[in-house]
């Protein structure tokens, strides 16, 4: 059960959060250009990429729940285990802010678009998303290495 655990875990995290990023890190094109389309598409996959993330804190509590094959077959982690509140308190807060500030700016500057300049709001959604990678690179950080482990 651990490594079919895994498996979706790992899955989950490379074809939800790896769409999610991308899209964060890249929707401020869409608003620079002014290309409705663009910002509505990039808000659009934002949504469905977060809400799909969700998989991946549940299939990683599944496999924090199981029994480990290595060693003495204790479970393979605790919530109580810093690395991972803080890396599931860090995926709230990098869900949070795409569904917080990028989706609703990009719905504005999609609103918005071709009427009025949009370098705010460009920065906007490119400086947050740019913290929406560095928050899942951290976490990443912190599921492999696992500190106070």
């Amino acid at each position: 059960m651990f490594k079919i655990m895994l498996a979706l875990h790992l899955l989950f995290t490379v074809f939800a959060v790896g769409p999610l990023v991308h899209a964060a890190t890249t929707a401020a094109r869409g608003v620079r250009t002014g290309d409705a389309a663009a910002t509505a598409s990039s808000s659009r996959v934002l949504k469905i990429y977060s809400y799909a993330s969700i998989l991946v804190i549940v299939f990683g509590f599944a496999l924090m729940s199981s029994k480990s094959p290595y060693g003495k077959h204790e479970k393979v982690a605790e919530f109580s285990e810093p690395w991972i509140w803080v890396s599931a308190l860090l995926w709230l807060v990098a869900v949070a802010l795409v569904l917080g500030v990028i989706v609703p700016t990009l719905e504005r500057a999609t609103a918005l678009a071709g009427s009025e300049p949009a370098s705010s709001l460009s920065a906007r959604v490119a400086a947050t998303g740019g913290i929406v990678g560095i928050i899942f690179a951290v976490i990443v950080f912190l599921m492999v290495y696992q500190p106070g482990s």
